[in-house]
């Protein structure tokens, strides 16, 4: 058994883990990362399928994400803005294909009436909230005892209103159907982006994407480290105590005073921690599940939409495909459409072969940009699902009561413990932006300890 001694041991390289050790050692701290995969980003990633480059996760950011925006910079990344000129396109329960322009969908005036008085009454909850601790909000006990499902009902008698504004949070964002989460977890997604009206914003959300690939955040953050990130390191268990830690992957152990814990939740029963973790994170552990959303792309030989007026930006609450985005790459000629399928309808795609998914993906791009749609010259469907160190997409979040119960714990450190991921982030939850939260409030909280100590 190998065995190494270092300050800070960080499990996991995706953006948290890699902040975190960047931090650390520019503060003078001996640190290494562990990663199990054999690559560094984890739900960043791109690959080059038949020719043309491919962001498979995570991609986008908004102007309100100054935490990854200053990063960027700071990596001397580049970017660009997301193809949105022409008419987007929007499907509706009734079958319809309509184009529009602007951020009212065509729908009738009953509906866009609902969906603005249920976007109003959103952002109303979310500005009571503390992204940070969400069990402080007024109605806490209450929106969380309640499903989301539920809550919409409540609210609002237009079904194709209540849809619409399921398909921006129960799919859009959780990868859940609206029955499966809380109105509260609901209120928080809000909260986290700075407001409702964000999240339904898709020049907010989807504004930008970073030249080369989101992944490149993770790359040039484990240059800088060098030697000091370790691939094909499956870390399996955490022997902890207050004098320090070990973490235990095949073949070596690293031995520091302080570690990173920066896997999602899901993850966290896939390490034996030794002794077992308190209980109360223990019962946290086990109200959390990650959603399952496929993400879909397709390239052409050009992005013909443009040419007849299209910005390749479709909606529909009513067909397997709900999101269709303009994906084409930095300075490419080829076209390249982003589309997604999520909770319920992401199963029902996987229970087909693969030729007959293809098939009934492609009818849906067909409905929304017409028959060129369905012959892509490459068609690719990511799927988290199957990958052993995400198992889903996009983020883990809380069951029915879960979220003000054990929401506020899940970044406080246990012993020489500290955790740091996207999906226990305040502001920027879910996204990139708020791994680079998570991974500097960890770092923060360890130069503190370890200045304490001596």
């Amino acid at each position: 058994m190998n065995e190494i001694e270092t300050e800070v041991v960080v499990v996991g390289a995706g953006p948290a883990g890699l902040t975190a050790a960047n931090e650390l050692s520019d503060a003078g701290h001996e640190v290494l990362v562990l990663e199990a995969r054999d690559r560094v980003g984890g739900r960043t990633r791109s690959d080059v399928i038949n020719g043309t480059r491919l962001e498979i996760g995570g991609q986008w950011f908004s102007p309100g994400q100054d935490a990854l925006i200053d990063l960027l910079a700071a990596l001397d990344l580049k970017t660009f803005s997301r193809f949105r000129d022409g008419d987007s396109v929007y499907v509706g329960q009734d079958g319809e294909t309509r184009r529009y322009r602007g951020d009212d969908l065509p729908v009738a005036e009953r509906t866009l009436a609902a969906v603005g008085l249920l976007t109003a009454r959103l952002d109303e909850l979310a500005a009571q909230a503390d992204p940070d601790d969400p069990g402080a909000h007024p109605l806490a006990r209450e929106l969380d005892a309640l499903t989301f499902e539920a809550w919409l009902r409540a609210q609002c008698d237009d079904a194709e209103a209540r849809t619409v504004i399921g398909l921006f949070l129960a799919g859009g964002m959780f990868g859940k159907p609206a029955h499966s989460f809380s109105a509260l977890s609901a209120v928080h997604m809000a909260a986290t982006a700075g407001s409702f009206s964000n999240l339904v914003d898709e020049n907010d959300v989807l504004d930008k994407r970073v030249v080369g690939g989101m992944v490149q955040v993770s790359v040039r953050l484990a240059e800088r480290l060098g030697d000091r990130v370790l691939l094909n390191t499956p870390v399996h268990a955490v022997d902890w105590s207050e004098a320090g830690v070990a973490a235990v992957s095949d073949g070596t152990t690293v031995r520091a005073r302080r570690a990173v814990i920066a896997v999602p939740p899901n993850l966290y029963s896939c390490l034996r921690f030794r002794p077992a973790l308190p209980g109360r994170r223990m019962q946290a552990a086990q109200h959390v599940s990650i959603g399952q959303v496929l993400k879909v792309q397709t390239v052409y030989e050009r992005p013909f939409w443009r040419e007849r007026g299209l910005a390749g930006t479709c909606f529909s609450p009513s067909l397997l495909v709900q999101e269709i985005y303009d994906n084409t790459g930095h300075g490419d000629e080829n076209g390249v459409l982003c589309a997604f399928i999520s909770d319920e309808k992401a199963d029902a795609v996987l229970d087909l072969d693969e030729a007959s998914r293809r098939e009934r993906v492609l009818e849906d791009f067909a409905t929304c940009l017409g028959p060129e749609a369905a012959r892509p010259l490459t068609f690719h469907v990511s799927d988290w699902e199957s990958d052993e160190w995400v198992r889903g997409a996009y983020g883990t979040s809380f069951d029915i009561g879960g979220l003000s119960r054990y929401g506020r714990h899940q970044t406080t450190p246990v012993g020489p413990l500290h955790w740091a991921c996207a999906d226990i982030a305040g502001l920027g939850y879910i996204h990139v932006d708020g791994a680079v939260r998570q991974g500097r409030r960890a770092a923060a909280e360890i130069r503190e300890a370890l200045a304490r100590r001596g």
